[in-house]
């Protein structure tokens, strides 16, 4: 029996996000004032009474609204009570019934799901009388609480146990993936349709507007009998265009991604070409210490023949020769042309990721690397590497023991690097050495 899902739901601005983010325990979806900032369904895990909790927090719902993100977002919460064992429906205590409120509580109702009426920003008993004024939306039980403070969460907690007879629900083994990979990149290049052409199912909104996706939406996918931790990123832009608290948030949250992915896809928009933003958000991955897969998407809309891919693939390693490492496929997520090989591509990147070298393998490949090139004198010392072992794994670490390992020139640990690189294959992954005194 899988864990339970419970969806949030409610209009813009009741507390769902400051609630999500206080039961998981971290500050995972964006909270701010102004209305609108949840988009997406943003997914969570947390434990209560020794068991695994899935939450979905959703998006403000706003009935009979043509703006195109109130009407995405309105599917992302149908879809979110669809998914559900229960549904929390959240209303603002402060304030007297809405028709969204009216329009929810039907659908609520019509789910057939089991369900709690959540009267938020009761922060204190006093203001707990609030509740009897939503009885006339037809769900119970009615329970008071305020996201902002913690008080009664744990109340709805319990309830929601009791709702779904928590005690009943079998653990299951622990759901480690065995890929955590992370889809980053400017804003308005594809992530999120790309999320979508992979999972084959519309998890994220996808709109021709760049900022779209403003939180870093995690989803479980199954390939080949392997877990993926697929997690669409908001767009990285400069930081002198970085104007909204929110999308500052957003930055904060995709750069976390980053620093907790295996393997990051790093899209390039191939109408725009390859630019020194993309060329910053590469340098940014590989500092972190990630894996890469450079994807070029909206490969459709490019006039091409023949040799247009390989001439593309020799522009981009000529603008950041670093690249020459990495691997850079051409894609369509709109056609999902090319999309099957995404993840072929990226598990062998993390298998590469997570290499170990014996020791003595290690060593022959130092000798025989010394046999090709000496390492040159400098300062009239004579250099010697004596022995060079693993250190870590994901990504790769070398400690290389020297007796002058401060004056070894930049340019023999870079022949170093790629002779290691022909030797073992690291595809994609960037290696760090330590020169060491022995």
């Amino acid at each position: 029996m899988p864990i339970p899902v419970i969806a949030i739901v409610g209009r813009p601005n009741v507390g769902k996000s400051t609630f999500f983010n206080r039961v998981l325990r971290q500050r995972k979806a964006i909270v701010d004032p102004q209305e609108g900032i949840t988009r997406d369904r943003v997914y969570g895990e947390t434990e209560w009474s020794g068991k695994r909790i899935s939450f979905i927090d959703t998006g403000g719902f706003i009935p009979e609204d043509v703006d195109v993100f109130n009407a995405a977002v309105r599917e992302q919460s149908k879809l979110a009570i669809g998914e559900a064992d229960l549904v929390l429906l959240m209303v603002d205590g402060r304030e007297n019934i809405t028709s969204s409120d009216q329009v929810l509580a039907q659908a609520v109702r019509e789910s057939g799901k089991p369900h709690i009426l959540v009267v938020n920003k009761c922060d204190n008993m006093k203001q707990d009388d609030q509740i009897y004024n939503f009885h006339e939306l037809g769900i119970e039980p009615v329970l008071a609480m305020s996201a902002l403070s913690g008080r009664l969460t744990g109340d709805i907690l319990e309830a929601v146990a009791e709702k779904l007879n928590l005690s009943e629900w079998i653990d299951l083994e622990d759901e480690q993936s065995d890929l955590h990979l992370a889809i980053v990149g400017m804003p308005n290049v594809g992530k999120s349709s790309l999320v979508n052409a992979l999972l084959q199912k519309e998890q994220t909104i996808v709109t021709p507007i760049a900022g779209t996706t403003r939180d870093s939406i995690d989803t479980l996918l199954k390939w080949y009998g392997k877990k993926v931790i697929l997690v669409d990123t908001a767009g990285l832009r400069k930081k002198s265009k970085i104007i909204e608290d929110v999308e500052f948030y957003s930055t904060v949250r995709t750069n976390r991604s980053i620093n907790q992915c295996d393997v990051a896809l790093v899209l390039i928009d191939a109408e725009k070409g390859f630019n020194k933003q993309d060329r910053s958000i590469i340098d940014h991955v590989i500092k972190a210490g990630k894996g890469i897969v450079v994807i070029v998407n909206k490969w459709d809309l490019i006039e091409k023949d023949t040799h247009t891919m390989d001439e593309t693939k020799e522009s981009i390693r000529n603008q950041f020769p670093m690249l020459n490492d990495f691997p850079i496929l051409f894609v369509s997520a709109l056609t999902k042309q090319r999309v099957s090989g995404i993840l072929k591509k990226a598990f062998s990147v993390y298998e590469n990721y997570q290499r170990e070298i014996s020791t003595n393998k290690l060593n022959t490949f130092l000798e025989n690397a010394i046999k090709t090139r000496s390492v040159p004198a400098e300062k009239g010392k004579m250099i010697r590497m004596k022995f060079i072992k693993q250190v870590s794994s994901s990504p790769p670490l070398f400690a290389c023991y020297a007796n002058y390992p401060k004056l070894i020139p930049t340019h023999y640990k870079r022949f170093m690097e790629n002779q290691l690189r022909d030797a073992f294959n690291f595809e994609g992954v960037p290696i760090r050495f330590s020169f060491r005194k022995s």
